[in-house]
């Protein structure tokens, strides 16, 4: 695997960086380049890393963070390091990355020429702890085929990122498929294949946490429509319009309009019902089972209010010309890295 360099982003991810290094170490050969970029850990992410002799990249935090900063601040390391790569595997440190996928997308990328990216399926480490991860291990698990998007998860053609300048670390979030925009628009392809990728850590126990990542869902939607909706591609111009329609028009009229109408306008919530009904036979169809189709649906059409905030977010920090900052939804793990037990422990784990 000489051929393939290996980018992992992070901070403060505890223990799942741990399981994250020592999925990938077990897989390669000592000359396959690790590089790790951390964006201020205080857990002693670093020191661990530099323990086992990953290459450690320290983010200057007086720049505003973004994850496409950080992927592609790895993968400027390693083309600059390691200037015989054809591939990079970008992977985030609460992910642990499946046995044998290095291989199979490697392949993959090596006998179709115009693909910039392979990606598999992306499961969740504990699915049935909440809601929330039962709704993002179904949110992974997207078509195989050739696809339009891929997510932060994937193996990557380093000449076609060259050739675009990688990610547009002006992003807070949306990053991936809007790269994919512009890869697409040089003709390459991406596709999602049929074999297991790597297990994603989400830890999301609160409904909190879960509606601060639908609020980033609807910053990001409303970005994609500004930057490429009168575009071919559309895109996100149908979800765009979705939020401001079902997370804002619709409540405020029903509300506002209620002593006006002698009440009738009540009636236009009956439309909330009618979409969850509409999208739980679409993952039905998708083979979902019944409960999990539910719990989508209910929670997808939820999700148009936080969606709605997001969005106005978005135009309004425009609006004011304020940089962009990354919405948190995540907790650090608790276990600090630089305990020495803890450390002692990976060392055997890892060995």
């Amino acid at each position: 695997m000489s051929n393939i360099g290996i980018v992992v982003i992070g901070r403060n991810e505890g223990a799942r960086l741990v399981r994250c290094l020592k999925s990938i170490i077990n897989q390669v050969s000592d000359d396959t380049p690790i590089v790790y970029v951390d964006s201020g850990s205080t857990d002693g992410s670093v020191a661990f890393a530099k323990s086992i002799n990953v290459h450690v990249i320290n983010l200057d935090m007086s720049i505003p963070f973004t994850m496409a900063r950080g992927r592609n601040t790895g993968l400027s390391f390693l083309t600059q390091h390691f200037s015989t790569l054809n591939y990079v595997q970008f992977i985030d440190g609460d992910c642990e990355l499946i046995e044998g996928w290095l291989d199979r997308a490697s392949q993959v990328l090596s006998r179709c020429g115009n693909l910039a990216v392979v990606c598999g399926r992306l499961h969740e480490r504990f699915p049935e702890a909440s809601v929330y991860n039962r709704l993002a291990d179904m949110e992974w698990n997207t078509p195989v085929g050739e696809a339009d998007f891929c997510g932060g998860i994937a193996m990557m053609r380093i000449s076609a990122l060259k050739e675009i300048d990688g990610y547009n670390t002006a992003l807070i979030c949306g990053e991936e498929p809007e790269m994919c925009i512009r890869l697409r628009r040089r003709g390459w392809k991406i596709r999602r294949i049929a074999a297991d990728m790597a297990i994603h850590d989400m830890a999301m126990t609160r409904f909190g946490q879960w509606w601060k990542r639908s609020i980033r869902g609807g910053w990001a939607v409303a970005e994609g429509a500004a930057m490429y909706g009168r575009s071919p591609e559309r895109y996100m111009v149908r979800e765009n319009m979705s939020g401001w329609l079902w997370g804002i028009a619709v409540p405020i009229a029903a509300i506002s309009l209620a002593w006006l109408t002698c009440g009738l306008s009540v009636t236009l919530l009956v439309g909330y019902p009618y979409l969850i009904l509409r999208v739980y036979q679409y993952r039905q169809s998708q083979g979902d089972h019944r409960d999990h189709a539910w719990l989508y649906a209910s929670f997808c059409v939820l999700s148009k209010i936080p969606q709605a905030i997001g969005q106005l977010r978005y135009w309004f920090v425009r609006w004011q010309g304020q940089p962009a900052t990354i919405i948190e939804y995540k907790s650090p793990v608790l276990e600090n890295v630089d305990d020495r037990k803890f450390l002692d422990q990976s060392s055997v784990a890892l060995s």
